[in-house]
Protein backbone atom coordinates (compact mmCIF):
# COMPACT_ATOMS: atom_id res chain seq x y z
CA UNK A 1 0.00 0.00 0.00
CA UNK A 2 1.49 3.31 -0.85
CA UNK A 3 0.73 6.15 1.55
CA UNK A 4 1.74 10.08 1.53
CA UNK A 5 2.65 12.06 4.89
CA UNK A 6 3.84 15.80 4.67
CA UNK A 7 6.53 17.43 6.82
CA UNK A 8 8.54 20.80 7.05
CA UNK A 9 6.87 21.58 3.51
CA UNK A 10 7.81 18.14 1.80
CA UNK A 11 5.96 15.19 0.79
CA UNK A 12 6.87 11.73 1.26
CA UNK A 13 5.77 8.34 -0.26
CA UNK A 14 6.00 4.94 2.03
CA UNK A 15 5.12 1.34 0.37
CA UNK A 16 3.97 -0.43 2.94
CA UNK A 17 2.80 -3.43 1.32
CA UNK A 18 2.19 -5.43 -2.12
CA UNK A 19 2.00 -8.52 -3.79
CA UNK A 20 4.34 -8.41 -6.47
CA UNK A 21 3.32 -11.64 -8.07
CA UNK A 22 -0.11 -10.54 -8.94
CA UNK A 23 1.59 -8.06 -11.31
CA UNK A 24 3.70 -9.27 -14.28
CA UNK A 25 5.00 -5.17 -14.71
CA UNK A 26 5.77 -4.54 -10.70
CA UNK A 27 7.75 -1.90 -11.52
CA UNK A 28 5.87 -0.08 -14.36
CA UNK A 29 3.12 -0.21 -11.97
CA UNK A 30 4.32 1.32 -8.47
CA UNK A 31 5.89 4.15 -10.97
CA UNK A 32 2.52 4.95 -12.19
CA UNK A 33 0.63 4.83 -8.46
CA UNK A 34 3.20 6.70 -6.89
CA UNK A 35 3.20 9.37 -9.83
CA UNK A 36 -0.44 9.41 -9.01
CA UNK A 37 -0.33 9.62 -5.32
CA UNK A 38 2.24 12.56 -5.67
CA UNK A 39 -0.12 14.61 -7.59
CA UNK A 40 -2.68 13.54 -5.00
CA UNK A 41 -0.43 14.76 -1.88
CA UNK A 42 0.60 17.95 -3.60
CA UNK A 43 -2.87 18.75 -3.95
CA UNK A 44 -3.74 18.27 -0.63
CA UNK A 45 -0.34 18.74 1.35
CA UNK A 46 -0.12 21.97 2.60
CA UNK A 47 -3.39 21.21 4.69
CA UNK A 48 -2.13 18.24 6.02
CA UNK A 49 0.58 19.06 9.11
CA UNK A 50 2.89 16.71 10.34
CA UNK A 51 1.33 15.42 13.46
CA UNK A 52 3.48 13.55 15.84
CA UNK A 53 3.57 14.16 19.23
CA UNK A 54 6.09 16.12 19.76
CA UNK A 55 9.01 15.59 22.64
CA UNK A 56 10.83 17.69 25.12
CA UNK A 57 11.21 21.56 24.00
CA UNK A 58 13.33 24.18 25.05
CA UNK A 59 11.65 25.09 28.13
CA UNK A 60 12.44 21.49 28.97
CA UNK A 61 15.90 21.21 28.32
CA UNK A 62 17.08 24.94 29.35
CA UNK A 63 18.41 28.16 27.62
CA UNK A 64 21.77 29.80 28.29
CA UNK A 65 19.85 33.47 26.81
CA UNK A 66 16.16 32.51 27.94
CA UNK A 67 14.45 31.76 30.61
CA UNK A 68 10.76 30.26 30.62
CA UNK A 69 7.37 30.63 32.78
CA UNK A 70 4.37 28.46 31.61
CA UNK A 71 0.33 28.96 32.40
CA UNK A 72 -3.00 27.76 31.25
CA UNK A 73 -6.15 29.15 30.37
CA UNK A 74 -9.68 27.91 29.70
CA UNK A 75 -11.94 29.39 26.97
CA UNK A 76 -15.49 30.87 28.76
CA UNK A 77 -17.22 27.59 26.95
CA UNK A 78 -14.69 24.90 28.51
CA UNK A 79 -14.24 23.04 24.94
CA UNK A 80 -10.46 24.67 24.72
CA UNK A 81 -7.83 24.53 26.70
CA UNK A 82 -4.23 26.42 26.15
CA UNK A 83 -0.88 26.08 27.42
CA UNK A 84 1.37 29.44 26.81
CA UNK A 85 4.94 29.76 27.06
CA UNK A 86 6.56 33.16 27.78
CA UNK A 87 10.15 33.25 27.23
CA UNK A 88 12.09 36.04 29.16
CA UNK A 89 15.48 36.94 28.03
CA UNK A 90 18.17 36.95 30.40
CA UNK A 91 19.87 40.03 28.93
CA UNK A 92 18.46 42.91 31.20
CA UNK A 93 15.57 45.00 29.16
CA UNK A 94 16.26 48.44 27.69
CA UNK A 95 14.74 51.62 29.14
CA UNK A 96 11.54 51.22 27.10
CA UNK A 97 10.99 47.66 27.91
CA UNK A 98 11.36 44.32 26.00
CA UNK A 99 10.29 44.04 22.70
CA UNK A 100 6.86 41.26 22.68
CA UNK A 101 6.25 38.76 20.13
CA UNK A 102 3.04 36.62 20.57
CA UNK A 103 3.00 33.92 18.58
CA UNK A 104 0.12 31.62 17.11
CA UNK A 105 0.79 27.46 17.37
CA UNK A 106 2.53 27.95 20.05
CA UNK A 107 3.31 24.05 20.43
CA UNK A 108 4.80 23.94 17.14
CA UNK A 109 6.52 27.01 17.52
CA UNK A 110 8.36 25.67 21.06
CA UNK A 111 9.21 22.65 19.17
CA UNK A 112 11.15 24.85 16.54
CA UNK A 113 13.05 27.07 18.87
CA UNK A 114 16.54 26.18 19.35
CA UNK A 115 18.98 28.02 21.83
CA UNK A 116 21.48 29.12 18.86
CA UNK A 117 18.17 30.68 17.76
CA UNK A 118 17.64 32.58 21.01
CA UNK A 119 22.00 33.11 21.31
CA UNK A 120 20.77 34.91 17.31
CA UNK A 121 18.26 36.97 19.33
CA UNK A 122 20.19 38.11 22.45
CA UNK A 123 22.68 39.54 20.53
CA UNK A 124 19.85 42.34 19.68
CA UNK A 125 17.05 43.85 21.32
CA UNK A 126 16.26 40.10 22.54
CA UNK A 127 12.20 39.95 22.77
CA UNK A 128 9.98 38.50 24.91
CA UNK A 129 8.12 35.82 23.41
CA UNK A 130 4.62 34.48 24.13
CA UNK A 131 3.97 31.00 22.53
CA UNK A 132 0.39 30.53 22.87
CA UNK A 133 -0.21 26.62 22.49
CA UNK A 134 -3.13 24.22 23.34
CA UNK A 135 -2.90 21.61 26.11
CA UNK A 136 -1.55 18.85 24.39
CA UNK A 137 1.45 16.82 22.95
CA UNK A 138 0.72 17.35 19.58
CA UNK A 139 1.93 20.13 17.50
CA UNK A 140 -0.85 21.56 16.42
CA UNK A 141 -4.79 20.94 17.91
CA UNK A 142 -6.58 21.27 14.93
CA UNK A 143 -10.00 21.49 16.32
CA UNK A 144 -9.69 24.42 18.51
CA UNK A 145 -7.25 26.82 16.05
CA UNK A 146 -9.86 26.19 13.23
CA UNK A 147 -12.20 27.65 15.67
CA UNK A 148 -9.91 30.41 17.17
CA UNK A 149 -8.43 31.85 14.16
CA UNK A 150 -11.31 31.94 11.64
CA UNK A 151 -13.69 34.84 11.65
CA UNK A 152 -17.42 34.61 11.67
CA UNK A 153 -18.83 35.09 8.41
CA UNK A 154 -22.16 36.99 7.84
CA UNK A 155 -23.38 33.94 6.34
CA UNK A 156 -23.41 30.24 8.18
CA UNK A 157 -20.63 29.35 10.15
CA UNK A 158 -17.94 28.47 8.94
CA UNK A 159 -17.06 24.72 8.00
CA UNK A 160 -13.22 23.78 7.88
CA UNK A 161 -12.88 20.41 6.57
CA UNK A 162 -15.48 19.33 9.60
CA UNK A 163 -14.37 21.81 12.13
CA UNK A 164 -16.45 24.73 13.52
CA UNK A 165 -15.15 27.93 12.44
CA UNK A 166 -15.33 31.54 13.59
CA UNK A 167 -14.62 31.69 17.10
CA UNK A 168 -11.84 34.51 16.55
CA UNK A 169 -13.71 37.56 18.34
CA UNK A 170 -13.61 35.65 20.91
CA UNK A 171 -10.15 34.21 20.94
CA UNK A 172 -8.98 37.85 20.63
CA UNK A 173 -10.66 39.17 23.59
CA UNK A 174 -9.06 36.13 25.40
CA UNK A 175 -5.64 36.64 24.21
CA UNK A 176 -5.66 40.21 24.85
CA UNK A 177 -7.63 40.24 28.54
CA UNK A 178 -6.81 37.38 30.18
CA UNK A 179 -3.35 35.49 28.58
CA UNK A 180 -1.59 38.56 27.51
CA UNK A 181 -1.99 40.68 31.30
CA UNK A 182 -0.71 37.06 32.82
CA UNK A 183 2.21 36.93 30.26
CA UNK A 184 3.71 40.01 30.60
CA UNK A 185 2.95 40.18 34.47
CA UNK A 186 5.94 41.66 36.33
CA UNK A 187 7.61 42.19 33.24
CA UNK A 188 9.16 45.83 31.83
CA UNK A 189 7.63 45.76 28.66
CA UNK A 190 7.54 48.20 25.75
CA UNK A 191 4.24 48.44 24.54
CA UNK A 192 4.81 50.25 21.07
CA UNK A 193 6.27 47.05 20.08
CA UNK A 194 4.00 44.53 20.80
CA UNK A 195 3.66 42.05 17.63
CA UNK A 196 1.92 39.48 16.38
CA UNK A 197 2.33 36.51 14.25
CA UNK A 198 0.66 33.33 13.02
CA UNK A 199 0.32 31.26 10.05
CA UNK A 200 -2.14 29.92 7.44
CA UNK A 201 -5.50 29.84 9.80
CA UNK A 202 -2.91 31.85 11.88
CA UNK A 203 -1.97 34.35 9.47
CA UNK A 204 -5.99 35.49 9.02
CA UNK A 205 -6.17 35.66 12.15
CA UNK A 206 -3.01 38.43 11.90
CA UNK A 207 -5.11 40.33 9.74
CA UNK A 208 -7.91 40.35 11.14
CA UNK A 209 -5.89 41.50 14.13
CA UNK A 210 -4.86 44.55 12.45
CA UNK A 211 -8.43 45.82 11.41
CA UNK A 212 -10.39 45.08 14.97
CA UNK A 213 -7.28 45.68 17.28
CA UNK A 214 -4.88 48.25 18.68
CA UNK A 215 -3.52 46.03 21.17
CA UNK A 216 -0.21 44.95 18.63
CA UNK A 217 1.74 47.27 16.40
CA UNK A 218 3.87 44.81 14.54
CA UNK A 219 1.12 42.24 12.39
CA UNK A 220 2.91 39.10 10.38
CA UNK A 221 0.91 37.41 8.57
CA UNK A 222 1.98 34.36 6.95
CA UNK A 223 -0.04 32.61 4.22
CA UNK A 224 -3.26 33.24 5.36
CA UNK A 225 -6.14 31.15 4.65
CA UNK A 226 -7.68 34.07 2.12
CA UNK A 227 -9.97 31.54 0.10
CA UNK A 228 -13.62 32.68 -0.80
CA UNK A 229 -15.04 32.38 2.54
CA UNK A 230 -12.08 34.84 4.01
CA UNK A 231 -11.62 36.92 0.89
CA UNK A 232 -13.22 39.79 2.35
CA UNK A 233 -10.61 40.75 4.72
CA UNK A 234 -8.70 41.78 1.38
CA UNK A 235 -11.28 44.11 0.51
CA UNK A 236 -11.32 45.75 4.16
CA UNK A 237 -7.64 46.50 3.80
CA UNK A 238 -7.85 48.39 0.64
CA UNK A 239 -10.19 50.40 2.65
CA UNK A 240 -8.10 51.37 5.65
CA UNK A 241 -7.04 54.81 5.94
CA UNK A 242 -3.78 56.52 7.29
CA UNK A 243 -5.48 57.64 10.44
CA UNK A 244 -6.50 53.83 11.36
CA UNK A 245 -3.79 51.89 10.65
CA UNK A 246 0.07 54.62 10.33
CA UNK A 247 0.67 53.69 13.82
CA UNK A 248 0.76 49.91 12.68
CA UNK A 249 2.80 48.14 10.36
CA UNK A 250 1.67 44.70 8.15
CA UNK A 251 4.08 42.48 6.62
CA UNK A 252 2.28 39.39 3.92
CA UNK A 253 4.88 36.41 3.64
CA UNK A 254 4.02 34.12 0.54
CA UNK A 255 5.63 31.24 -0.59
CA UNK A 256 4.58 29.97 -4.49
CA UNK A 257 5.73 26.38 -4.19
CA UNK A 258 2.05 25.50 -3.76
CA UNK A 259 1.33 27.04 -7.03
CA UNK A 260 0.63 23.80 -9.28
CA UNK A 261 -1.51 22.07 -6.07
CA UNK A 262 -4.78 23.43 -6.28
CA UNK A 263 -4.07 25.83 -3.29
CA UNK A 264 -6.21 28.79 -4.01
CA UNK A 265 -3.89 31.04 -1.70
CA UNK A 266 -0.90 30.48 -3.91
CA UNK A 267 -2.42 31.39 -7.41
CA UNK A 268 -0.75 34.13 -9.36
CA UNK A 269 -4.24 36.36 -9.21
CA UNK A 270 -4.28 35.71 -4.91
CA UNK A 271 -0.33 36.54 -4.76
CA UNK A 272 -0.47 39.23 -7.09
CA UNK A 273 -3.58 40.62 -4.76
CA UNK A 274 -1.52 40.46 -1.91
CA UNK A 275 0.88 42.49 -3.33
CA UNK A 276 -1.36 45.15 -4.63
CA UNK A 277 -3.07 45.48 -1.25
CA UNK A 278 0.33 45.91 0.20
CA UNK A 279 1.18 48.91 -2.50
CA UNK A 280 -2.80 50.67 -1.74
CA UNK A 281 -1.52 50.68 2.30
CA UNK A 282 1.59 52.47 1.16
CA UNK A 283 0.34 54.67 -0.84
CA UNK A 284 -2.16 55.63 2.14
CA UNK A 285 1.01 56.09 4.42
CA UNK A 286 0.79 52.53 5.96
CA UNK A 287 3.75 50.53 6.65
CA UNK A 288 3.31 47.89 4.84
CA UNK A 289 5.77 44.78 3.25
CA UNK A 290 5.42 41.99 0.92
CA UNK A 291 8.03 39.21 1.25
CA UNK A 292 7.88 36.03 -1.55
CA UNK A 293 9.87 33.19 -0.81
CA UNK A 294 10.46 31.81 -4.18
CA UNK A 295 9.63 27.57 -4.16
CA UNK A 296 8.27 27.77 -0.49
CA UNK A 297 5.42 25.61 0.02
CA UNK A 298 2.70 26.44 2.87
CA UNK A 299 3.97 24.18 5.13
CA UNK A 300 7.46 25.82 4.94
CA UNK A 301 6.10 28.83 5.44
CA UNK A 302 5.89 28.47 8.90
CA UNK A 303 9.94 28.05 10.00
CA UNK A 304 10.47 30.78 7.20
CA UNK A 305 8.25 33.57 8.53
CA UNK A 306 8.40 32.78 12.06
CA UNK A 307 12.37 33.36 12.04
CA UNK A 308 11.74 36.74 10.13
CA UNK A 309 9.68 38.10 12.68
CA UNK A 310 11.72 37.06 15.73
CA UNK A 311 15.14 38.68 13.77
CA UNK A 312 12.59 41.87 12.78
CA UNK A 313 11.45 42.19 16.06
CA UNK A 314 14.44 41.93 18.01
CA UNK A 315 15.69 44.69 15.70
CA UNK A 316 17.88 43.45 12.76
CA UNK A 317 17.30 45.30 9.20
CA UNK A 318 15.25 43.66 7.05
CA UNK A 319 14.08 44.60 3.20
CA UNK A 320 11.35 42.70 1.29
CA UNK A 321 14.22 41.59 -0.72
CA UNK A 322 16.01 39.28 1.28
Amino acid sequence: MLTCSFKNGSTFLRLSSFNAGAFPTFSAVIRQLAAVLLLLCAANGYARPDMTPLGPNIADKGSAFYHFTVNTFDSADGKRHYKVWTAIPNKKPPASGYPVLYLLDGNAVMDRLSDELLQKLSLRDPPVLVAIGYQTDLPFDLTARAYDYTPATQSSPQNLRGRAGGGSAVFRALLERTIAPQAEKDLAIDPQKRALWGHSYGGLFVLESFLSSDFFHTFYSAVPSLDRHNAALLNALEQVNEAQGSQKSLWFMEGDGDRNARDENATSDMLNALSQTVSHLRSRGIPATYRLYPGLTHGAMFDASMHLALLDVSGETLTEAQ
